[in-house]
């Protein structure tokens, strides 16, 4: 887990977003999925989330030391 951190640590703010974006996406399919009982991996799910909220901590704190 601290190697993806670090990998997101490294990217530009526009991959970030790109990443967000397509990880956003994902969660929208992986929802329809487990809605209609299409689901192949469950987990998937959280992982998606959790990446998520990765990229969105690492933003606010990028914007943060921006701001001071």
């Amino acid at each position: 887990m601290a190697k993806a951190i670090e990998d997101l640590r490294t990217k530009s703010d526009d991959q970030l977003d790109e990443q967000l974006t397509e990880l956003k996406r994902e969660a929208y399919n992986l929802r329809f999925q487990a809605a209609t009982n299409q689901l192949e991996r469950p987990a998937r799910i959280k992982e998606v989330r959790r990446q998520i909220a990765r990229i969105k901590t690492l933003q606010t704190q990028r914007s943060a030391e921006a701001k001071a």
